[in-house]
C-alpha cells in the first residue's frame, strides 16, 4: 500500500467509534525499518475559527485492521 492510498482513509477509534482524523505522517525504526507509530492530523473542536490542527500519535501496535476505506484503532482517549 503506498502512503497516498493510506493518507486518503479514515482513522476511527474502537473505543467510541468516533472519527479521529486522517493519517498525516509515520514514524519508522531506522535500525529495523518498521513503522513506529502513525500521526493523524484532528481538528482541534475548540479553535475551528483559526483553524488549529492537533496531531495525535497512534502506536502502530494499536491499529487493529486498515479496511478499504477506514483505518481502525484501539486508543483509550482522544483529546481532539
Amino acid at each position: 500500500m503506498l502512503f497516498s492510498e493510506l493518507k486518503c482513509k479514515d482513522v476511527v477509534n474502537l473505543k467510541d467509534c468516533r472519527k479521529i482524523g486522517k493519517i498525516c505522517d509515520l514514524e519508522f525504526d531506522v535500525c529495523s525499518g518498521k513503522i513506529c507509530c502513525v500521526y493523524i492530523t484532528a481538528k482541534n473542536r475548540w479553535c475551528n475559527i483559526f483553524s488549529a490542527e492537533d496531531k495525535i500519535c497512534v502506536p502502530y501496535k494499536d491499529i487493529r485492521q486498515i479496511g478499504p476505506d477506514l483505518i481502525i484503532v484501539d486508543i483509550c482517549s482522544v483529546s481532539a
